[in-house]
């Protein structure tokens, strides 16, 4: 074989092998989540170890390591759990401070880091801890608040302070459909807070639990306000201009959302960062004081948030 032979032969390993690292790397995370889903905390385990072996602590490992938190809190191991998960930050945080990278340089540490601030949290709460477990997520907002963690830690802290306290005002600069009056000058009156995106299936899906509760508190004053946001992308993933995502968004509402015609819909990524609405749709109920009397992340069924909204009309 000449030199040049060696050399094509030389690129074509190299891309080879480099072919097999990225498939390890991406099979990492389904196989321990599959291995969770089966109740398989040794396999899943053995999967880390194997990895750790071969390509070190990356951060594909550590998003992996996370769901092995994740994995611990929904079986209620929360000693697992808060090992799993003060591992995974400890991880996080020394790799940050080693390699000098942003925590957003790529998509994995932001999971992991959030997923472990979260599972603490959790395990905090379910000992009784609640100031303490405020105060982490506190902490962790104030070096994580300009990140894409906000939304997230917002999320956690919100579950455990939000409600009775005053709403935090809505961005209402850019809009669809009626201008969103501001929450100041709607006390006196129940309000439902839908936050929604337009990929999102499970917000269609509680599109007519809202009409029919909008309609069945009408004489009550219930307002109905959905922030929404823009993701960068429109219809099946494809990258969209603000303008192009703008007019795709009046789609989506004008086909999915017709039975809330009157809802206004502020167009702000700060509202879901207030919220801590990094789950779609994300629920919340504010009381003729202004408070927040439910803050839900996720869907309800018509039952849940009628409860929710019959307690905050005070019918």
């Amino acid at each position: 074989m000449g030199k040049v032979g060696f050399v094509i032969a030389g690129i074509v390993l190299g891309v080879a092998l480099l072919a097999v690292t990225l498939s390890a790397q991406a099979d990492l995370i389904g196989d321990v989540r599959a291995d969770l889903a089966q109740n398989s905390f040794s396999a899943a385990e053995s999967e880390l170890r194997i990895y750790e072996g071969q390509h070190g602590v990356t951060p594909e490992y550590l998003e992996a390591l996370s769901w092995m938190a994740r994995g611990a809190v929904a079986t209620k191991r929360w000693e697992q759990a808060a090992a799993y998960a003060g591992e995974t930050r400890s991880l996080c945080e020394r790799q940050l401070a080693t390699t000098k990278r942003k925590l957003d340089a790529e998509p994995h540490l932001p999971i992991a880091l959030g997923a472990a601030y979260e599972v603490l949290a959790q395990g905090m709460t379910e000992k009784g801890e609640h100031a303490q477990a405020v105060r982490l997520l506190r902490s962790a907002l104030a070096r994580y608040g300009n990140t894409s963690l906000q939304a997230r830690l917002r999320k956690n802290l919100n579950l455990l302070a939000l409600v009775g306290q005053p709403a935090p005002p809505l961005q209402g600069t850019q809009y669809l459909g009626p201008k969103p009056p501001a929450l100041a000058s709607l006390k006196g009156s129940p309000v439902l807070l839908f936050f929604w995106a337009h990929w999102c299936a499970d917000c269609k899906a509680e599109v007519p639990v809202i009409a029919r509760l909008r309609q069945e508190f009408a004489r009550e004053g219930l307002v109905v306000i959905g922030p929404t946001q823009l993701y960068g992308y429109a219809a099946q993933g494809a990258e969209a201009s603000p303008a192009e995502e703008r007019a795709y968004i009046e789609s989506v509402r004008a086909r999915y959302y017709a039975a809330l015609p009157d809802m206004a819909v502020p167009l702000s990524k700060q509202n879901f960062n207030a919220y801590g609405a990094s789950t779609t749709p994300t629920l919340v109920v504010l009381n003729r004081a202004g408070q927040v009397a439910m803050y839900h992340p996720g869907a309800l069924s018509y039952d849940e948030l009628r409860s929710a909204v019959q307690q905050a009309a005070g019918r």
